[in-house]
């Protein structure tokens, strides 16, 4: 037996009869004709069959994931620019690591496979595989997928992640297979570890840029070509020392880590 509508319910006399066309001796609580129309609207919704609800929740589901990868998206050109994505400061970047100095942002790689050790205040460790920052406030250390601990901050002392030199060199090695560096001037692939490879710091604007060269000659033709800036002795000038431009990238040693910056591009498919 099918049970009496809400709104039924509501519109009903006391004694039986049809409810009046005269809105205005109606009792207290009772809707209006355009709040109940409303009502029903609102109660068709949610009596729709499964499927139609299923489908509206899918768009719904979309929509979030859309929006939620165009803010990743943003964050991750912020991030490309060297700027802080919460309070667009100069962001210190590192192979495995950024930090910003300013506001305390930071993201960073822990070690997939070497030890992660939880330090506890009271002197004991727990080690394990992966250590993840949850919440309420928790710690969570996983071991062969499967989580050993489930720890309060407020007894964690400190975190060391144990990476390994064998780790290391497979972070690198994947690194350097996934992408790959263009030659500044013959646009050709280059090699850092070939003879005559160059990289370069030039500021042709306000804010420098990173080009690496295949060779000696492409090396000198573009200095040739682009000597702009040549009261800035960008190709010659210690770049820790002169604060001429708005720096995007760190003085470091040469090799893999001065690389694998917002200058490696995605190796092309197909």
């Amino acid at each position: 037996m099918n049970k009496p509508r809400l709104w039924d319910w509501w519109s009903r006399d006391p004694e039986g009869d049809a409810p009046g066309d005269d809105e205005t001796q109606a009792p207290p609580g009772v809707l209006n004709r355009e709040q109940q129309e409303q009502l029903e609207r609102d109660i068709s919704i949610l009596e729709d069959d499964d499927r139609t609800r299923e489908r509206r929740l899918a768009r719904e589901a979309e929509k979030t994931v859309q929006t939620a990868a165009e803010e990743s998206l943003r964050r991750l050109h912020v991030i490309q620019l060297g700027r802080c994505p919460e309070c667009n400061a100069h962001l210190s970047r590192h192979l495995f690591a950024s930090i910003c100095e300013h506001c305390g942002w930071h993201e960073f790689d822990s070690p997939r496979s070497g030890p992660v050790t939880v330090h506890l205040r009271n002197g004991q460790a727990i080690e394990g595989q992966r250590c993840y920052l949850a919440r309420p406030a928790m710690a969570v250390i996983v071991r062969n997928e499967v989580v050993i601990a489930r720890v309060s901050l407020r007894t964690v002392d400190w975190i060391e992640y144990g990476w390994t030199p064998a780790e290391l060199d497979q972070r690198h090695r994947q690194l350097a297979g996934q992408m790959e560096l263009l030659c500044g001037w013959c646009n050709h692939k280059c090699d850092p570890d070939a003879d005559g490879f160059h990289l370069a710091q030039v500021a042709f604007g306000s804010t420098q840029e990173r080009y690496t060269f295949c060779s000696d000659p492409c090396y000198e033709a573009f200095r040739r070509m682009y000597p702009a800036r040549v009261h800035r002795n960008c190709y010659e000038r210690n770049c820790a020392e002169c604060n001429l431009c708005i720096k995007r990238y760190d003085d470091e040693a040469e090799g893999i880590r001065m690389l694998a910056k917002d200058l490696l591009a995605a190796r092309r498919k197909g």
